[in-house]
């Protein structure tokens, strides 16, 4: 068996243990250390490969971006910054057909750029707007469908986890990936609302009851009170990191103190609940690091068998071109998608691809938006669909079934289908700050 078979079988075994149940990182760390063992026939360099590529993967300081913007988020969360920002949108927005669906997806990218998880965005808006949207005669499926599908703009207006994992993965800037994201976002954002609001027109069946004028009144002075903490925090956080104040760590940490004091000053964090928060953010991030690791070794032995290199010369002997390659790797991502989580689409997928894309010349920053939102419709999809998953378990209602959430979310994956073929099609969007 040549070293390029071993790669290939590699491969196969790691779907079947994945989809067997194991950990996506043990499945990388198990198939890496054997490749290797088998690849050199010397156990001993398998254990040193273990060693070399446990240290040197999260070695850098700039993994403190990780655990810091975690904190922050959860912060965010426990200090219910989501309601504030959902209450104000509501107001503004209670005039328009459908305006409260288009208050959930504003509040939702402005949660997004403080908290980086789309899984928080999709819990704490399930808390917030969906009894708001059901009280108001909305379907429980336009609703909860509103709510899954916007949360995914929490994994691509920055700071956005996935961002920095893609970062980390293609060595690329974690500022320079957050710039990217920026445009992105507030085109997918603005595609939901304008969506939201043509179903309210055309499908009225569909989205429910419209409660057009009705919804909460609030005064200039409270709207603003409010809204400023977090147009503040997020001024300051990504402000600061574009202004070349301070770097993506730093941001990180000067973030998480303004969560914590913004908790704080709106008391809701006692003992109990911070130590939750800490002790979900070190689950977080040993999880993230643990993958990161798992992945830096994984692709080092795909290196040592040269099937990276193989796919290079293959794709080029087919002719396929870069339209060809995205065509590909967009396939295999939304297939993916349907069966595993995000992170660890990206940690299984681009050692294989980046490869690929640099020998292509595709702009590595442009092609991880493209990453992101294809692993992002995922989040959607069934079977997986863990956002689908996030807002069920948090509704905790019986009346409102998985398969009404999944139904409810469809209009909104092919939204980000039609946007990810516009980020392709128009670079200029992701690079618009670069």
């Amino acid at each position: 068996m040549t070293a390029l078979d071993i790669g290939v079988v590699s491969l196969v075994l790691m779907v079947v243990l994945i989809l067997a149940g194991l950990h996506v990182a043990i499945s990388l760390l198990v198939l890496s250390f054997i490749g290797v063992w088998v690849i050199r026939d010397n156990v001993d360099v398998a254990l040193a490969l273990v060693a070399q590529a446990s240290n040197d993967a999260i070695a850098s300081h700039e993994f403190g971006v990780v655990p810091l913007f975690v904190l922050m988020g959860l912060l965010v969360a426990t200090a219910d910054l989501g309601k504030d920002i959902f209450e104000v949108a509501h107001a503004l927005l209670r005039r328009v057909r459908g305006g409260l669906g288009v208050a959930t997806v504003v509040a939702n990218a402005i949660f997004a750029a403080i908290t980086g998880i789309s899984i928080a965005s999709a819990a704490v808006f399930t808390k917030v707007a969906v009894p708001e949207m059901l009280r108001f005669g909305f379907s429980p499926r336009f609703a909860t469908g509103v709510v899954a599908g916007s949360s995914v703009l929490g994994m691509l207006i920055p700071p956005s986890l996935l961002m920095i994992l893609y970062a980390f993965l293609s060595e690329q800037s974690v500022g320079a990936m957050f710039l990217a994201g920026v445009m992105p976002g507030l085109v997918l954002a603005a595609a939901f609302s304008l969506s939201i609001v043509a179903m309210a027109w055309l499908f009225p069946g569909y989205v429910g009851g419209q409660a057009v004028g009705a919804g909460p009144v609030l005064t200039a002075g409270t709207a603003i009170a409010k809204v400023a903490p977090v147009v503040l925090l997020i001024f300051v956080v990504l402000g600061g990191i574009y202004g070349g104040i301070f770097t993506a760590t730093d941001a990180g940490a000067v973030g998480a103190l303004g969560a914590l004091v913004l908790a704080l000053a709106k008391r809701r964090l006692s003992l109990p609940i911070f130590w939750k928060v800490l002790v979900e953010t070190g689950r977080i991030t040993v999880s993230v690091l643990f993958l990161i690791i798992a992945a830096n070794l994984y692709s080092r032995m795909l290196t040592l068998s040269g099937l990276p290199q193989g796919i290079v010369e293959w794709m080029a002997g087919m002719g396929l071109g870069t339209a060809g390659f995205l065509t590909v790797f967009i396939a295999i991502v939304l297939f993916l998608g349907c069966l595993i989580d995000s992170a660890s689409i990206m940690l299984i997928v681009l050692p294989l691809m980046l490869p690929v894309a640099k020998t292509l010349g595709i702009d590595l920053v442009w092609f991880g938006v493209i990453t992101v939102v294809a692993v992002e419709i995922g989040l959607l999809t069934p079977p997986f669909g863990i956002s689908v998953y996030v807002v069920k378990s948090t509704l905790n209602d019986a009346r409102i079934t998985l398969w009404d959430i999944f139904a409810g979310t469809q209009p909104f994956t092919l939204i980000m289908f039609a946007v990810l073929m516009l980020i392709i099609a128009f670079p200029q969007i992701p690079l618009f700050f670069q």
